[in-house]
């Protein structure tokens, strides 16, 4: 029914303007007899369309995981600043994957085969809870004695000496703590312990058991 109604007032429309045309050739159309100045417009709008908040689009589809101070966090954060989390990564100096782990550290773990550690990241995420073990038992007693203490500036927690152990090794940390900040390693790209030590501070390493035989199997 609306279509018709519209075509009956299309149509005729149409032919009193092509007749206009023909009979008045030089007739222009003036756009100021149109024009809409000095008229008050009043556009509505409901209420529900008018208070829609834009969004920008970039930022919608964004997520963004918040992992707080948890145990995964601690890893992922390391993770983040060793190769920003990528597992399939090698540095320049030979360190793998996503926690940037040395051949050396691999074998001591039970793996002899880095290509294999590479390409598994199941595998990866055990070497980091591994070692992590291995470093807690060798540290325990530094954990004990530094653990709340303020070393250097920064206040000594067991995550901040769990991630500098894994920069650095125990030994090094062994020799900050005892040094009071004294003999402070850095590693070849220049990040040292006490960076590590601060900047991993406070997490939640409580789930990670000393163990001094820690090894990783699939």
């Amino acid at each position: 029914m609306t279509k018709n109604s519209v075509k009956n007032f299309v149509v005729p429309f149409t032919v009193c303007l092509l007749l206009a045309l023909a009979l008045y050739p030089d007739t222009s159309l003036n756009p100021d007899t149109y024009s809409t100045e000095g008229l008050e417009l009043n556009y509505n709008f409901s209420e529900d369309l008018a208070m829609v908040e834009i969004q920008d689009e970039s930022k919608s589809n964004t997520f963004s995981p918040h992992l707080g101070k948890s145990f995964e966090g601690f890893k992922e954060a390391i993770a983040f600043k060793e190769s920003q989390g990528d597992y399939f990564t090698v540095n320049t100096l030979g360190y793998l994957g996503k926690y940037q782990f040395g051949k050396e550290t691999l074998k001591l773990l039970g793996i002899y085969t880095p290509n294999q550690f590479l390409y598994n990241p199941e595998l990866q995420e055990k070497a980091f809870i591994a070692n992590a073990q291995r470093n807690k038992w060798v540290l325990r007693k530094d954990i004990k004695r530094f653990e709340g203490r303020k070393i250097a500036g920064i206040k000594v927690t067991e995550s901040g000496i769990l991630a500098a152990a894994h920069l650095a090794g125990p030994g090094s940390v062994k020799k900050f703590l005892r040094s009071y900040g004294a003999n402070n390693v850095a590693d070849a790209y220049g990040s040292t312990v006490k960076a590590y030590m601060k900047k991993f501070s406070g997490y939640d390493t409580s789930i990670i058991t000393p163990d001094k035989k820690a090894k990783v199997t699939l």
